[in-house]
Parts: C-alpha cells; structure tokens; sequence
C-alpha cells in the first residue's frame, strides 16, 4: 500500500520588490499609453510603448537607470536595463528623432507623440521623484516629453 502524496506547501523567502509586485502591470501600462496617444488598438500601443522604452533605456544611467527598472513592471524593466548606455547625451528633439528612426512610417511629428504618449504615463508608476531625478540628467527639453511643464530659468 502507498502513502498518497501530499503537495509541500512552502513560502518564498524571496524580498518583494517595486519590479516584483509590478509583474502583471506591463497590460496596465500599455492600456495608459493607448489611452494617452488615443492609438486605434492595443498592438499599436504596445509597439509604441516597446520602441520608446528602448531609446530611453540608452539615455537614462546610474542610479535612475536602475531605479527606473525596479519601478517599471517586468517586461518594460527588461527594456530599459537590456540596452547599452549611449556616450552621448541627446537632445528632447534628437531623441525623438532617434524614436522616428526606429519607427516605420514615422514623422517627427508622430514620433513627438509616441514618446509623449509613453513618456506621460510613466510618472504614476515610477513617482514624481524619480521623474525629477531623471529629467535632472537628461538636457532640458525632456519635462515636456514627461508630461511636465519644463521651467527653466532665464539667462
């Protein structure tokens, strides 16, 4: 006679982390881009979202690189920290043009949109805090593109 099997019921000791708990948040993030930049489907949205994740992961380094990740659900954490940090500093109008690069068909005026879209959905995952800190290492013109007005002072 054999003694049936009961499952072992164990608890993960593993540290719950912002990118842990966020997981499940990549659909709730491309739903908030979708409805910023009004695009007609999903698989428009996440396209868009996928493409400028990627040229920022390239201009946001050090510490907000890595808290940018930990704040961002999984899939966009992948992102941001697979891509190899750029030497040189773009421009809020160059880095849309680098986004325009990556997208067919694009304009710099749709490109001004995507990354708006994307770029505006991000601070009530990530805080007003890490949003400051990452805009106080990228050239001015970036706030805008955040969704914030960009107050610089007059020479």
């Amino acid at each position: 006679m054999s003694t049936p099997t009961v499952p072992r019921v164990t608890t993960s000791h593993a540290p719950h982390t912002a990118a842990a708990a966020a997981d499940d948040g990549w659909p709730h993030l491309v739903d908030a881009v979708r409805e910023s930049g009004l695009y007609p489907t999903r698989t428009k949205a996440e396209q868009v979202t996928r493409t400028v994740l990627t040229a920022l992961g390239t201009h946001v380094t050090g510490d907000e690189r890595v808290d940018l990740a930990r704040a961002l659900p999984a899939e966009a954490a992948r992102l941001i920290a697979s891509q190899i940090p750029a030497t040189d500093r773009l421009t809020a109008a160059r880095f849309v043009d680098e986004v325009a690069s990556r997208t067919p068909g694009a304009t710099p005026a749709t490109a001004r949109w995507d990354v708006s879209s994307v770029l505006s959905a991000l601070p009530p995952l990530i805080g007003d805090d890490l949003v400051t800190r990452i805009l106080a290492q990228l050239p001015t013109g970036y706030a805008l593109l955040f969704g914030r007005a960009d107050l610089t002072p007059a020479p």
